[in-house]
């Protein structure tokens, strides 16, 4: 990345460059991102394929939306300001990073819709009511951002726990290290099998699915329409999404 200018606070640094301003934990790796021009846009690729489960859950006012890892903020604001009335809670371990976070990536930290919480992730979940949480976003990554801060059966138990029925986990993982097995492993075996994997970016980042509730079973055209209504009203890739899973698993339905 040719930086044109950064802006250093203790371990974590931002840097800009052609009107794209970045995150970092002290080392070049790439923690989240804005365009300067769309700050509320969703920029990275896995980012976007983090919002894969709206192919299959639509966002209501009971729905809660919880996010572990802040981050740049890219998610918790796209879903502010795209899945309302959904509830947003977002789990941020750093306040340096939520400070950042408000201070250079818009994050609105006192919107209506929003719980903000300073803690570690899994000491969160496991203060958290059973079936609670819709939606479960996962991105915990430390400075070296090579395998997931959480990837433990026990971490993977409580996030099921707090699942309401229906309810999807999405967990950002890394493919090119040696913990995409074993947090692979992990996911199929609370979750009962249930996993899809999206398409890996070409910065290695595999993004997976684990479902829990009712088994899903919809037919092809009819999830491609889902997905092209969802791609025409968002601009997310969700056409792109369909494709993917349908050459993983050709047949005449998408079952999970």
């Amino acid at each position: 990345m040719n930086a044109r200018s950064s802006a250093n606070l203790a371990d974590i640094s931002i840097s800009e460059s052609d009107g794209v301003r970045y995150l970092h934990f002290g080392t070049p790796w790439v923690q989240g991102a804005m365009r300067l021009a769309h700050p509320y846009a969703l920029e990275l690729d896995y980012i976007k394929n983090m919002m894969a489960w709206w192919l299959f859950l639509r966002p209501v006012a009971t729905t809660c939306i919880s996010q572990l890892g802040l981050g740049a903020a890219a998610l918790s604001k796209f879903c502010l300001r795209r899945c309302a009335p959904a509830r947003i809670s977002v789990v941020e371990i750093n306040p340096r990073v939520i400070q950042i976070a408000q201070d250079f990536f818009h994050f609105p930290v006192s919107h209506e819709r929003l719980e903000l919480f300073c803690c570690d992730a899994q000491t969160w979940l496991q203060q958290q009511p059973q079936a609670s949480c819709q939606i479960l976003q996962v991105d915990l990554y430390d400075a070296e951002a090579r395998g997931p801060v959480h990837d433990s059966l026990d971490f993977y138990q409580v996030c099921r726990e707090v699942l309401t029925e229906p309810g999807i986990l999405v967990v950002n993982l890394f493919g090119q290290h040696q913990s995409f097995t074993r947090s692979m492993r992990h996911l199929a075996q609370v979750f009962d099998g249930r996993l899809v994997s999206l398409r890996p970016t070409a910065e290695g980042n595999t993004v997976v699915l684990a479902f829990l509730g009712p088994v899903l079973q919809v037919a092809w055209p009819v999830l491609m329409q889902r997905a092209q209504q969802l791609e025409k009203k968002t601009g997310l890739p969700a056409t792109g999404w369909v494709k993917w899973l349908k050459k993983q698993r050709p047949g005449a339905f998408f079952m999970v």
